[in-house]
């Protein structure tokens, strides 16, 4: 990586930092039971705030009203309408449950009054207990033996290349040829494959950590049902906007080491598709399953 690039990629980081930083809001709430933060978002060029990002930021207010030990294991959330990247978020967090082991949280995220995102949250002390996990597959190239994800978009200079995809806080290495490339999709590859991590050192809190790799999580997870569909993210009249998310977190993740992220689609009807995926550590521990639907059309083109 050439000074410039570690230099960018530092900056890209530590933006995420930047975003990740939320700060209280100090008023008198109509329930002691709720808690109130305010955020700002990265920049892309359609406008619209990238989801992975309020994720993220709902899993960072949840945690700030928790003992530091007390960490996510699994989050649900509803995306009810898009968001400004020009205007602030506003972050409700409503205290549902603290037990003796679990707690549970409602956030709302909210703009311009409305709600962009309702999510729940649930959280753990650590415990010993029951453990098995579904094995990492073998026989993929390693993360240095891929091509980055920019590599294969090459000098492209698009808004979307270089205010979005350049500007993302994580490397990304996809085993498979990517669909950020213009053609058509193979339809036979229907598991895909991708190795990333933080580009650059994160640190080492474990809630950042946990709410980075939720910020992570979101890339590309509906993508293996435009593989199966034999689309890619440049076919004409082509829609895709996220509905809902879950994830669960298994293990403590440093997002600065690589991650092999294994997505697949069971199943499209209706104009929706579903992607299902789980993320693995280099030495094959399983840190965490995701579930996303969205919306995925193709508009005919006049």
């Amino acid at each position: 990586m050439t000074d410039e690039a570690s230099s960018e990629a530092e900056a890209n980081v530590a933006r995420l930092h930047e975003i990740l930083d939320l700060r209280r809001l100090e008023f008198t709430a109509a329930s002691s039971e709720t808690d109130f933060f305010i955020g700002h978002s990265q920049y892309k060029p359609d406008g619209r705030v990238f989801g992975g990002q309020v994720l993220a930021q709902c899993v960072v207010a949840a945690a700030a009203t928790l003992p530091s030990d007390r960490l996510i294991h699994s989050l649900h959330g509803y995306f009810l309408r898009a968001g400004d990247v020009s205007e602030p978020i506003e972050f409700g967090v409503e205290r549902l449950r603290d037990g003796r082991s679990f707690s549970a949280r409602r956030v709302h995220a909210y703009q311009k009054g409305a709600p962009i995102l309702s999510l729940s949250a649930s959280f753990q002390d650590d415990q010993p207990g029951l453990s098995h996990a579904e094995q990492m597959p073998t026989g993929l190239p390693a993360p240095d033996d891929c091509p980055e994800l920019l590599d294969y978009i090459g000098d492209e200079d698009s808004p979307v290349v270089s205010d979005w995809l350049r500007k993302r806080p994580f490397e990304v290495r996809p085993v498979e040829p990517s669909l950020h490339t213009s053609g058509v999709s193979d339809p036979s590859i229907t598991e895909q494959h991708s190795w990333f991590r933080a580009s650059s050192t994160f640190g080492d809190d474990p809630v950042l950590n946990a709410a980075a790799l939720a910020y992570a999580s979101d890339f590309n997870l509906l993508e293996p049902v435009l593989r199966h569909h034999e689309l890619t993210w440049r076919t004409p009249g082509l829609r895709v906007a996220s509905l809902d998310h879950a994830m669960w977190w298994h293990h403590r993740v440093r997002v600065d080491d690589w991650m092999l992220y294994v997505q697949e689609s069971p199943a499209a009807q209706g104009g929706r598709g579903l992607g299902y995926g789980r993320i693995f550590a280099q030495d094959g521990t399983l840190l965490a399953t995701v579930a996303q639907e969205g919306m995925v059309r193709v508009k005919e083109v006049q």
